[in-house]
């Protein structure tokens, strides 16, 4: 009850009948009940919030569920795809060349993994910078393309020299293949959470501008592109059977 209201029934208290006096003290009680009812539900929704993911909702433009939904997939199952394709291989068949100047599985993971590093720099650059929505006029490549495009090991690229296999600084195998999903993970939960302006980030790569939604894609479809490239080892006629 607010302090007013009860100073002013406390002044009337001799003049107050039994019944009234008991009906003023459960309007009383009544009012502190409510009170702390709503304090407790106001905490109880927040904790709904928390607990659903609700609070702090994602609520920027540049993203829909949908597009979301469909870069998280992308990163677990291009995740998915490059382990399995080295799971169970011995040391033979991870060493093993199709060509003394084509990489062997071991190679391409510890690119991967290497790459998967070097493009995640490249793209928290992209964003700390400052947004420049101008340049969306620049990108003419859609999502579906980005993909695409990088995937297509018919067009072949030559990688940086400092994610060649040899200077990734990776030992074994075991190495690379956890570096790779220990970022991996850290990637899928930014996008899962980020509310920044993925969309309004432009910048230029080997496939023409892209927003950094896309670079993410891009970071996908490029571990994809190598794990092609193992199946690739793995189907040639000289790959050992054991």
């Amino acid at each position: 009850m607010p302090k007013t209201m009860l100073a002013v029934t406390k002044s009337f208290v001799p003049f107050l009948s039994f019944p009234t006096l008991c009906l003023a003290y459960l309007v009383q009680l009544t009012v502190k009940k409510l009170l702390m009812l709503k304090r407790t539900m106001g905490r109880s929704l927040l904790t709904l919030l928390v607990i659903t993911g609700l609070a702090g909702t994602i609520n920027d433009s540049s993203l829909s569920q949908k597009e979301r939904k469909f870069g998280v997939n992308m990163f677990k199952e291009t995740r998915d795809a490059a382990l399995t394709a080295t799971k169970g291989l011995s040391e033979g068949q991870l060493n093993f060349k199709t060509a003394p100047d084509k990489w062997s599985i071991k190679e391409c993971m510890f690119h991967i993994a290497a790459a998967e590093k070097l493009l995640w720099t490249m793209f928290e650059g992209t964003m700390k910078a400052p947004a420049n929505p101008e340049k969306r006029s620049e990108i003419k490549v859609t999502d579906e393309q980005v993909v695409q495009m990088v995937q297509d090991r018919t067009k072949k690229a030559q990688a940086p020299e400092t994610i060649q296999p040899k200077n990734t600084g990776f030992n074994s195998l075991e190495e690379g293949i956890n570096d790779f999903k220990r970022n991996r993970g850290e990637h899928i939960k930014y996008l899962k959470n980020s509310t920044e302006d993925l969309r309004n980030h432009v910048v230029q790569m080997p496939v023409g501008y892209i927003d950094c939604y896309q670079f993410l894609l891009f970071m996908a479809a490029h571990s994809n592109r190598h794990t092609q490239q193992i199946n690739e080892v793995k189907a040639d006629p000289g790959f050992p059977a054991n």
